[in-house]
Formats: C-alpha cells, sequence, structure tokens
C-alpha cells in the first residue's frame, strides 16, 4: 500500500456535516495541545487570538472563533483550502477517487498534527511555526507521535510530498521517496504546492498502490530530470514542461 505523507494549508472550508470519528492515533494524545488552543480562542482575549492565527485585524478572525470539541466536522482533505488543494480539486473526483485521499493520505496539521485524510476536524487557525501556549506542535507531535508513525508506516510503500517545514513533526525512519521540481533549470516555490496537489490527484485518480506503480504513472507537464538517492530518501526531480 502507499502512503502520501501530505502538508495541510493556512486557508480553510467552513461548514461541515461530519460525524465525529476516533483519529489517528487517538483523540486522547492531542487533548493537552487540543485544549490549550480552545482556551485561546474562547479566552476574549484579542491580542492572543491575532497572535496565534497570525492575523492582523480580529475582524478576520471571527469565522475561527468557535469550541473545536462542539463544532461543525468535515474530512481534512476538504477542509483544507490552499494552492494544493485548488490543484488537487478534490470535489470534482468521483467516489472511488475521493475515497482513495481518505485513506491513503496522511495530512501534517499545525493543531491536530497526523491525521488521516479521512479524519474529520474542526475548522481551525495556527499560523505555521506558532506556539499554541507555551506548546511548539512541532515538538508536541514528533515526541508523541513518532513511535506509531514508525508502526502504521513499517509495510507501506511512502511518499513524501509535504513542504519541508513538515519533517520537524516527523521524518521517516525508513526508504521513502521525495519529489522537487524545476523550472527552466531553477527549483520553485508556488508552483512546487501546485504540482504537489496535481501529483497527489493523478495518483488518487489512477488507484496508485505502490512507488513502483507510482514510476509508471505519467504525469502532466512532468518529466523527470533526474533521481538521486541518500541514505534512506529518493528524490525524484521533474522538470515542468509546458
Amino acid at each position: 500500500m502507499l502512503t502520501i505523507l501530505f502538508s495541510p494549508s493556512e486557508g480553510k472550508n467552513q461548514g461541515g456535516s461530519e460525524k465525529e470519528q476516533e483519529l489517528f492515533g487517538a483523540l486522547d494524545a492531542r487533548k493537552e495541545i487540543l485544549n490549550a488552543y480552545n482556551t485561546i480562542v474562547n479566552s476574549g482575549d484579542e491580542t492572543a487570538i491575532k497572535t496565534l492565527f497570525g492575523m492582523k485585524k480580529f475582524q478576520d478572525c471571527l469565522p475561527y472563533i468557535c469550541d473545536i470539541f462542539n463544532t461543525p466536522l468535515m474530512s481534512a482533505i476538504e477542509r483544507y483550502d490552499g494552492v494544493a488543494y485548488d490543484y488537487l480539486k478534490y470535489q470534482e473526483l468521483d467516489n472511488n477517487t475521493q475515497e482513495y485521499l481518505k485513506t491513503h493520505t496522511l495530512i501534517f496539521s499545525n493543531l491536530y498534527g497526523p491525521i488521516k485524510g479521512g479524519d474529520t476536524i474542526a475548522n481551525y487557525k495556527v499560523k505555521q511555526g506558532n506556539a499554541i501556549g507555551d506548546i511548539a506542535p512541532e515538538k508536541f507531535y514528533k515526541e508523541r507521535f513518532s513511535y506509531q508513525l514508525d508502526l502504521y508506516l513499517g509495510d507501506k510503500d511512502i511518499l513524501d510530498l509535504r513542504a519541508g517545514y513538515y519533517d520537524k513533526f516527523y521524518k521517516p525512519n525508513k526508504p521513502f521517496t521525495t519529489l522537487k521540481f524545476l523550472k527552466n533549470g531553477k527549483t520553485v516555490s508556488h508552483w512546487a504546492k501546485a504540482y504537489r496537489g496535481i501529483v497527489l490527484r493523478e495518483i488518487a485518480k489512477a488507484g496508485i498502490n505502490s512507488l513502483e506503480e507510482f514510476r509508471s504513472l505519467e504525469l502532466p507537464n512532468l518529466n523527470v530530470h533526474e533521481i538521486k538517492k541518500t541514505k534512506n530518501k529518493t528524490e525524484i526531480v521533474f522538470n515542468i514542461v509546458e
């Protein structure tokens, strides 16, 4: 089985109608950080809330102020709304492809930590790199979830499509594959997010179940430039062609 590690997004879709379910690795393991977040968000302290959310205007914070334990839920793969997710175009996919994304992706949330694409979460806001009270999310989740992730990923192929920042949450200790995108010989940043979304979309549509199958998959506007191997990491470098 192939598991794709993926990044969250600053933007979120509001609302939700999903039922609460057990999150990857159990809710209890997250209780401390979720309680800390909920306390700040519902404290009425506008400065603390703006700092946590990374926003300048309190008015912009209002859509995210809620009791995360008693609010509409949505699957993580649907909740996020950023560049990668814009290109994933989840809502346009058929049911089988959507189900693939819910079961084959692990998203590394700045609040919830590692969650499956189908895990249901509240509408929340944590600026990447910000602490939640006295808790640094990347350290919190690395300490509490690395062992569980090692066990979960032990018999799976791993394609790591996360932004580099999320290595702080977890770094596989078994062989895994990453992707790099070049345009005119230069590494891209904004377009890297877009193409991570495109690649995830194509993988899901094809129902890819192994890295071997992935390497045979034709990807739109991408040609393999080179493949680099260092220790347990294989990096496939693509040229973006138009």
